[in-house]
């Protein structure tokens, strides 16, 4: 499962797996369908993002890519169990996350373990965020 991206063929992975009920997506970040990064972080001359302020843009994209997936696999964010959002600011992450989350999800408390994880660099210099998914279809949730 691709997107047909360059970086798909220059790094040698699929976007995502199924494994018996377990659906497996690689890390999602804010491209469009030509691969271009949507709502790029401004770079200082260093190559290093100076502004955090497309943190909310990039993770709505994200989400819609990680969507578009899940639906190639007949499953849906509701079949979610676990998330992880790689960022380069935490608190702009946590911010802008929890207003995204709760709006795709369509709910004040998503139903799925979610970790946020610092990173000092993504794979392009303008990526704020990247997010990994497992979904299990078929199954019943069960919350602890």
């Amino acid at each position: 499962m691709n997107f047909g991206v360059a970086w798909e063929g220059l790094f040698g992975y699929v976007q995502g797996v199924q494994v018996t009920d377990t659906i497996y997506l690689s890390g999602q970040l804010s491209h469009d369908q030509s691969g271009a990064l949507v709502a790029p972080a401004p770079l200082d001359e260093s190559g290093k993002p100076v502004d955090f302020g497309q943190m909310e843009e990039q993770i709505r994209q994200t989400y819609r890519n990680a969507i578009a997936l899940l639906s190639e696999f007949g499953a849906t964010l509701d079949d979610v169990v676990e998330e992880t959002l790689y960022v380069l600011d935490v608190d702009a992450a946590f911010t802008a996350g929890g207003k995204v989350r709760k709006e795709v999800y369509g709910t004040e408390q998503p139903q799925c373990a979610s970790n946020i994880i610092g990173a000092t660099r993504l794979a392009f210099p303008a990526q704020l965020v990247e997010i990994t998914f497992r979904a299990v279809v078929g199954s019943d949730l069960a919350l602890a």
